[in-house]
């Protein structure tokens, strides 16, 4: 019986972690890309936090990856094109370039312009904190999509085209981040998609950023863009904008956590 009791105490803080509503046991990151070209995927951790498995790596058109980031990782994670190796063996990549001559950047940050996403896993009061940042510039279309989670704000935010003014929920200045900042409590999946829309792409030898086809959904001759907004019009064009999420979604990486049913 003593036996019993010693493995019920020992269980007992590991089964309450898995069943304890808004802790996460893991989470998971999925890089998808749907662009017409290769895109190479970079991740910088915050300062402090240990790098990932892999901070650099290949999509093909039509790929993706997954990998799994502590449950409290905290970093960005962008899109790297028209890479190359020299004769030398150096890495080297016309946008988004991390400096570290190699496949992975290994704590390098990007060079601009590149389209970032940024996150900060189960952080203060056990949300996690996600946003799209233009801050750097923008070099690729980007959606980040939080699935599973809860909480004010627990929506699809991203830009998917090269115009500042048709994405006013991807913040492009330091401390404008009040309609682009967004948080989920227990999101069971962040799902990172490059080039979600058919409609925004880049031609691999152009040289150009990826921009919309003259074809891209508009509304009132304005581009759509995806992300929650408290002032806008577009407000009333989207009910969803200013949603609750009982069960969100996914990122061009998806990020996957596993909490507490």
């Amino acid at each position: 019986m003593a036996q019993v009791w010693l493995l019920i105490s020992v269980l007992t803080p590991t089964i309450l972690h898995l069943f304890i509503p808004g802790v996460l046991a893991s989470a998971t990151f999925t890089f998808v890309n749907k662009c017409d070209y290769t895109v190479w995927p970079g991740i910088l951790s915050n300062a402090g936090i240990a790098p990932l498995s892999t901070t650099g790596f290949s999509l093909q058109t039509g790929e993706s990856k997954t990998i799994n980031p502590p449950s409290s990782w905290g970093g960005q994670l962008w899109g790297r094109t028209r890479c190359t190796e020299d004769s030398t063996g150096k890495f080297t990549c016309v946008t988004g370039d991390c400096g570290s001559g190699k496949l992975e950047c290994s704590g390098g940050h990007p060079a601009p312009p590149a389209t970032l996403a940024e996150f900060t896993l189960d952080g203060s009061g056990g949300l996690d904190v996600y946003g799209v940042s233009l801050v750097d510039g923008h070099n690729l279309p980007m959606l980040v999509v939080p699935q599973g989670g809860t909480g004010v704000n627990c929506t699809t935010t991203g830009c998917e085209v090269d115009l500042n003014g048709a994405c006013p929920t991807a913040y492009s200045y330091a401390h404008d981040n009040k309609t682009s900042t967004f948080t989920c409590a227990g999101a069971a999946v962040y799902l990172i998609t490059y080039c979600a829309s058919p409609n925004t792409s880049q031609k691999s030898s152009s040289g150009q950023n990826p921009v919309a086809s003259s074809n891209a959904p508009e509304i009132n001759n304005t581009m759509v863009y995806e992300g929650a907004s408290d002032t806008s019009s577009a407000s009333s064009l989207y009910p969803w904008s200013h949603m609750f999420c009982s069960q969100s979604i996914a990122s061009v990486v998806t990020i996957m956590h596993f909490s507490s049913m």
